[in-house]
């Protein structure tokens, strides 16, 4: 499912127009980027939780060439499912 598919989703399930749908759903992708950019977590109950990992730098080895490069320390998210979203799963 891509964005679109999701707009149309929420459009029919909540009984909204897709424009409605659409903003609603930049909303959530908004306020997940702004609470993980600020270093914190987003917890949405039966779902999941996103949260920022701390990855260290590393050395690490060109494909190509088989030289050896530096990759600098990063900040990455991460998503741990919920119980409930496990469960729909299995």
């Amino acid at each position: 499912m891509n964005k679109t598919e999701l707009i149309d989703h929420i459009a029919s399930k909540a009984d909204i127009s897709k424009a409605a749908a659409a903003r609603a759903l930049d909303a959530l992708i908004g306020g997940v980027k702004t609470t993980l950019k600020k270093g914190g977590t987003v917890t949405l109950v039966g779902f999941g939780t996103f949260a920022v990992s701390a990855r260290a730098a590393r050395t690490g080895r060109n494909p190509r060439t088989g030289e050896t490069i530096k990759i600098k320390k990063a900040k990455v998210p991460k998503f741990r499912p919920g119980k409930a979203l496990k469960d729909a799963v299995n």
